[in-house]
């Protein structure tokens, strides 16, 4: 059973959200919304609401540092419960690719992160436990193919004490299972080693190494070694699960290379009578090649390309994914829901877009067209019961939902949501500027919005000029500077940050006072009732929080927003006057980081500009190098925003590198 670990109860309207989420779980409600206003705690609503429900949860986030924040939070909510985090494993990828208008083909590069790999195992090897105390943290990569869970549930291997089992057996068992043989002292994970008559196991999903002791060819012992304690303790049984989620069957890839063989020489030939002589070279040599790494090792670059045939699958049939490994009907919780949605319906027809030109010019069989992620209505049709969380419901889960909403205004601190002023939008910069010097006064900060990046930048000049410590950020500021800004406005060297969209999640900003929306009555996306009332919350973390709308007329979004605005308002200052609440500002955030969260912002920043003129070639490749290996221990530890940067300057680097050799 879940148990549920909390220095404090629900309060404010939790107890309502949480009796009325669970009572339309009860009554088996496929979908329905928790609509919640930013800081009303609901994360702490939805861990109220796993507490009672008796089977494995899948919460969806839609990047993979907003995961990584959730997965600390719960990890903190269920000590005692398997809680996993299953997000891509890539530090960096870049997918295979062939651009017809330039002839140009893109290998696949990619860095593999083993501490996520783990995670990843890990979360298969709890989802087929049999446990129902399972929680999943997983971003959207989690409707991307992996393994057939039936072969992985064949694969796991379990050893006893007593257990009659030859060496030689076990051996070639757990190498079909994808553990590597090694003869080094040390055993990496997903490794096994033989000496004499002790067998060593390094697990994929665990900080743990198990030794097997054998009595000729029975089991006579079986250590188990942390890691990192060095502390041992004797078990009479354990499971291996296999290294690799990708695990398929002897049995099965020598059935796959017919098949395999079969749609090679039904491409080529179709290629030929085309008259596409280069095409069919290019895919006869590289399947052939793949073939030939299938028969000698069982694996191959790209073998993900014939995952159709290799989990037994029909053609068009969809991939198995991570939710395959779940019981029917669990819990899906979509978090901000009205991000991850539009997502989730934009990879399936991304993906399909770059495979069909790889398999178009020769470079990928048709089949490679299965190895995908699933489709938006492939995606809905998996048996689930599901709540989507967010503060501004989508048009999809508002159709899905009808009227099982569920509502959350009221903030434990009583901090009310921000007030709303129209100004007309003469003498607008002159009024702003008098505002912000007013923010200034009180060691305050400000957001201004713009419609167009020009705007953006051309008030921010303008505002440097009249001696204001002004910046701006749009999509072309690359990570590494949207770091350093938020950093800098955080820490008071920026008091005003402008920009188009500033609506992107996880922009935790309590030092904002004042959001001004600039041409608030040009109606259109970014001033939509959802778009406003998106920006405007992010003053709502402070007790000051107040929204400035330059408008000349009053469209019906700006109507709208002043009338939800104001209703949450009310419902707020109702709850402060019935429990004699005074509001109070939240708590600012240190600017640190701990293993799994989001801000980075104490460390110095590392700098856009680097100096590569005095560097010889070498020189370079040994500082991409250092720099790689920054990324890689970044990634590891879950410091995704650092890696993130050193992911940015590494590919500046090798940019720089490239140009040298073309000149």
């Amino acid at each position: 059973m879940f148990e549920i670990n909390a220095k404090y109860k629900p309060t404010g309207d939790q107890p309502e959200a949480i009796q009325s989420i669970q009572l339309k779980l009860n009554k088996n409600i496929k979908h329905q919304c928790l609509q919640g206003v930013t800081g009303s705690g609901k994360t702490f609503t939805m861990a109220n609401v796993i507490k009672d429900y008796n089977k494995p949860v899948l919460i969806l986030a839609h990047n993979k540092t907003l995961a990584a924040q959730l997965y600390e939070e719960f990890k903190y909510f269920f000590p005692n419960n398997l809680v996993e985090y299953f997000v891509s494993y890539y530090d960096y990828y870049q997918p295979e690719a062939y651009l017809p208008a330039t002839n140009t083909y893109i290998e696949k590069d990619l860095s593999i992160n083993k501490e996520i790999e783990k995670f990843r195992i890990s979360t298969t090897t709890s989802l087929l436990s049999g446990r129902n105390d399972v929680i999943v943290i997983a971003s959207v990569s989690c409707i991307y193919g992996i393994g057939n869970p039936m072969f992985f549930k064949e694969k796991t291997i379990p050893i006893k004490v007593g257990q009659e089992y030859k060496r030689k057996q076990i051996l070639n068992d757990l190498i079909e299972s994808l553990y590597s043989r090694t003869k080094e002292r040390m055993v990496k994970r997903g490794e096994i080693k033989m000496t004499g008559d002790i067998l060593t196991i390094y697990p994929p999903n665990e900080d743990i190494n198990y030794k097997i002791y054998f009595w000729g060819d029975e089991i006579e012992e079986i250590e188990e070694i942390d890691i990192k304690t060095k502390q041992k303790k004797q078990l009479q049984h354990i499971q291996i699960t296999p290294a690799n989620i990708f695990i398929t069957s002897k049995k099965n890839i020598e059935s796959s290379i017919l098949k395999i063989k079969n749609e090679l020489t039904n491409q080529v030939n179709f290629f030929i009578q085309k008259g596409q002589h280069n095409e069919a070279k290019r895919i006869e040599e590289r399947v052939n090649h793949d073939i030939e790494m299938l028969q000698q090792v069982g694996y191959c670059g790209g073998v993900e390309n014939y995952s159709r045939y290799l989990d037994g699958r029909k053609k068009g049939e969809r991939p198995f994914c991570l939710m395959d490994y779940f019981q029917d009907n669990f819990l899906l919780i979509i978090d901000e829901s009205h991000v991850t949605i539009p997502q989730i319906k934009a990879m399936y027809g991304g993906d399909r877009s770059r495979k069909s030109t790889l398999v178009e010019y020769g470079f990928r069989l048709p089949s490679a067209l299965d190895n995908r992620p699933l489709s938006f209505k492939e995606f809905d049709s998996i048996k689930k019961q599901v709540i989507y969380v967010s503060a501004t419901i989508g048009d999809y889960e508002l159709t899905k939902c009808k009227k099982n909403i569920t509502e959350q205004l009221i903030r434990p601190t009583g901090l009310l949501e921000p007030k709303i002023i129209i100004r007309k939008s003469t003498n607008q910069i002159d009024d702003l500027i008098n505002e912000i010097n007013t923010r200034i006064e009180k060691s305050e900060r400000v957001l201004v919005t713009t419609l167009t990046k020009k705007m953006a930048e051309k008030l921010s000049r303008y505002l440097i000029e009249a001696g204001v410590k002004a910046t701006y950020i749009h999509s072309d500021i690359d990570t590494i500077e949207r770091i350093e800004i938020m950093k800098n406005l955080r820490i008071g060297n920026v008091d005003v940050l402008i920009g188009v969209n500033l609506l992107r999640e996880g922009l935790d900003l309590p030092e904002v006072s004042l959001v001004a929306i600039i041409d608030a009555d040009k109606e259109g996306f970014l001033r939509s009732k959802k778009s406003l009332i998106q920006t405007i919350g992010r003053a709502a973390r402070h007790i000051n929080g107040k929204s400035i709308l330059y408008a000349d007329k009053m469209t019906k979004s700006i109507q709208a927003t002043i009338e939800e605005t104001n209703r949450k308002r009310e419902a707020q200052e109702l709850y402060n006057s019935m429990n004699n609440i005074i509001p109070k500002p939240l708590k600012k955030k240190e600017l640190s980081q701990n293993i799994l969260t989001v801000n980075n912002l104490e460390k110095p920043a590392i700098s856009p500009i680097i100096e590569t003129d005095t560097l010889s070639d070498e020189e370079l490749k040994e500082k991409i190098k250092k720099i790689k290996k920054l990324m890689n221990d970044a990634a590891i530890n879950m410091n995704f925003i650092e890696a993130t940067q050193h992911r940015d300057k590494m590919f500046l680097l090798e940019k720089k590198l490239q140009e040298r050799k073309n000149n």
